[in-house]
């Protein structure tokens, strides 16, 4: 639905962009060398733990080591929600999280929101230590 709207809207010129986008966290999750995939580790796995870690490690609940739940058939999550498919609200792999994996997570996706803004036209700033990302 927001791909959609964000089509609309840069008709006439660029004017928004949807970020991040399914490539952005794929690229993402490469270059932090995470374990997991996007569809396995929907929602409080592997990426999201790791962020955390990294950036606010008092949220991560204890245990989490232990908390991973793999949850792959989910044909109806729209209809039927995360309920159906866990009990405590994660689908992914949170023992596979640490805090090296949610800094590099987020280094990435500094560099490819800066893409995001050049392809608005925004004037790039010099980006020191990222070059490596850039592929």
């Amino acid at each position: 639905m927001l791909s959609n709207i964000v089509q609309e809207a840069n008709l006439t010129e660029p004017r928004m962009s949807l970020f991040p986008h399914g490539s952005d966290w794929d690229r993402s999750r490469e270059h932090a060398g995470l374990q997991s995939n996007g569809h396995d580790d929907m929602h409080a796995g592997e990426i999201e733990t790791s962020i955390l870690l990294h950036a606010e490690p008092s949220l991560v609940r204890p245990g989490y080591e232990k908390a991973n739940h793999d949850a792959k058939d989910r044909r109806f999550l729209l209809t039927l929600g995360m309920k159906e498919y866990t009990e405590t609200g994660v689908i992914g792999f949170p023992s596979y999280a640490t805090a090296e994996k949610g800094r590099a997570v987020l280094a990435s996706l500094k560099v490819r929101f800066a893409d995001h803004l050049a392809a608005l036209g925004e004037p790039q700033q010099p980006r020191y230590g990222d070059s490596e990302l850039r592929a």
